[in-house]
This record gives C-alpha cells, structure tokens and sequence, in this order.
C-alpha cells in the first residue's frame, strides 16, 4: 500500500444469500443502494446461476393515502363521501410513474458497477413492508438510507429505519447523508 493512502473499506459478503436494500427516491436512499455496492462483496454461489443476491425494494404508498385529496363535499346537502373514479386513476398512475423513476435510478446505479440486482415495488406501508419482504425473502442483511428528521418530525411521523432496527430478523446497516 502506498503511504498516505488509506485501504478501501468493504465487508466480505460470501455468506450472504440475499441483501435487501431499500430505496425510496431520496439522495439517502440512493447512497445506501452505492454503500452496499461499494463495500459488500457480493458473492455468487453458483457462477453461472441466475440467482441476484442484491434485491432493491421500493415500497409505493398505498393509492388511499392520496385518496383524502379528492374533491371535498357537494355544499347544500350534496353527498358527504364523493369519490372520482378518474381523480384516483390519475393518482395511482402518477405514483406508478414516480415509481418507475425511482427504480430506474437505481437500476442506473447498479449498472454503472455491472451489479446485477432483483427489483421490486410493492404497495403499502413503507415499514410494514420493508420488515415483511425482508422476511420473506429471508435476508441476511438489510442496507438503508436514513433521513434527519429531527426530533419533532420522528415523533410525529416516525422513522422507517428506527421501526426496522427494531423489527427485522437481520442485521441492518443504515447509512446517513452522504456516506458512500
């Protein structure tokens, strides 16, 4: 090694079947998806096998939490629960475009490394989702990105990566800000 230069951090993988990253569109989660590209060795157990053992999960928000801006009541005795087909269609196809976007960024980013990678979108509750996949899948790790949201904001909303230390059966790193 060269002085002043400093070794590259990585983490042998060769026992890890299956690591589950999960994105959600923001730079964060974007850096988690590069920290475990950069600094896990992905080993494949059977060279030739179509086997991913890089699963990158989006988790698309269920249509009815957008459903509460539909249009509101009919004043003057109108209906009080009025629903518009075509306003919830065009909602449900905005969050799919969104989606397709974030995925394609981070099959961007796996392409760049030559990374070959499952992708999945489920709808849903991003915590429920994330622990739920990562059983299924039964994960040996899970990477994520963690936003600051700071005191007030985590209280009220809560923290995806908080509610998954807690509630997965793996290990789970998560990555701050723009740690690579």
């Amino acid at each position: 090694m060269a002085s002043g230069s400093s070794p590259e951090p990585s983490f042998t993988a060769g026992n890890l079947r299956c690591v589950v990253v999960a994105v959600d569109g923001s730079e964060e989660s974007m850096n988690a998806l590069r920290w475990a590209i950069n600094n896990l060795r992905l080993d494949l157990k059977d060279e030739g096998a179509e086997t991913e053992v890089l699963h990158v999960l989006h988790v698309q928000s269920p249509p009815s939490i957008a459903a509460g801006l539909s249009p509101g009541e009919i004043p003057f005795g109108g209906p009080r629960h009025f629903e518009v087909p075509a306003f919830a269609a065009a909602i449900e196809a905005h969050q799919r475009r969104i989606s397709e976007a974030i995925v394609d960024h981070a099959k961007a980013i796996c392409a760049e490394k030559q990374i070959l990678a499952k992708f999945q979108v489920v709808v849903g509750d991003p915590k429920e989702v994330v622990c739920n996949v990562t059983a299924e899948l039964n994960a040996d790790l899970l990477v994520m990105g963690c936003r600051s949201l700071g005191p007030i904001r985590r209280m009220f909303l809560g923290s995806v990566s908080n509610y998954c230390l807690n509630h997965v059966h793996c290990p789970v790193v998560v990555i701050k800000n723009d740690q690579k």
